[in-house]
């Protein structure tokens, strides 16, 4: 895999990226990734927003869910996919404006932001939860998924590619992949431009100190176990409820840190 040049990861995943190994690992990887979030659409009249979704070849199955699904990605050529793949789908919107000037505030059910998050700087993180927690509905609800943690790191993530391969049947592109990865911009730009990663009780703060109640579930999206997945609430927090995950009933923290 040459390099692509990219300066920004918005210039890498606007272009040819080494982070699939094959045709198979893409598919079977953002199908996954439509099965877990399905599970998380509070209901079938939900409005939902996937914030930095990527190609999601999947969203069909998601917006068979709830009522309408909007996709963002910062990327040009990634929307520009996305509107080809899913212009017709009456269920889908593609936005173009990251700064969600479309949507109307507290509108939405659910924000999705799966594997986002390590590519933000603090600032940035910061200013998107403030404005996904304007555009929510109280008691809306906010999806961080896929979270690296201070302990993950590449071999961490090489092995559960590999895992992943071994079940879906490309283990050999898998193992070839980790070696075009390794030499393409993904590398460098992880050391130039910061790959964050958050500890659980660090990140339950952060949500926390910006006005949701959290909870973190014991299952993260997609095929990596290893790394975090929170359930955010927006809103009143002394209105909030208990949810069920799987069966198993948690609640939130409704306390708020001061800043």
């Amino acid at each position: 895999m040459r390099r692509n040049g990219a300066k920004s990861w918005v210039d890498f995943w606007n272009g040819d990226t080494a982070i699939y190994a094959c045709d198979r690992h893409r598919e079977l990887h953002y199908e996954g990734v439509a099965r877990d979030l399905s599970a998380h659409v509070p209901s079938p009249d939900s409005l939902v927003l996937d914030y930095g979704c990527g190609e999601a070849l999947f969203a069909a199955r998601l917006a068979r869910e709830c009522s309408r699904l909007l996709l963002y990605d910062g990327a040009p050529l990634v929307r520009e996919k996305l509107r080809a793949r899913f212009g017709n789908e009456p269920r889908i919107e593609i936005l173009e404006d990251g700064t969600l000037s479309g949507v109307a505030d507290a509108s939405l059910d659910l924000v999705v932001a799966n594997s986002l998050i390590q590519y933000l700087g603090p600032s940035e993180f910061s200013r998107l939860l403030d404005l996904w927690r304007a555009k929510l509905k109280t008691g809306g609800r906010l999806l961080l998924a896929d979270i690296p943690t201070p302990r993950s790191n590449p071999l961490n993530d090489a092995a559960a590619l590999l895992r992943f391969g071994w079940r879906g049947g490309f283990l050999g592109a898998a193992s070839a992949s980790l070696a075009r990865l390794y030499l393409s911009d993904y590398r460098r730009l992880r050391n130039e431009l910061g790959f964050f990663r958050y500890g659980a009780e660090e990140l339950e703060g952060l949500l926390l100190r910006r006005g949701y109640g959290v909870s973190r579930l014991s299952r993260n999206v997609g095929h990596n176990q290893g790394r975090l997945c929170f359930i955010a609430q927006a809103g009143d927090l002394s209105c909030l409820d208990s949810l069920s995950e799987g069966g198993a009933g948690f609640r939130f923290r409704r306390k708020l840190l001061v800043d």
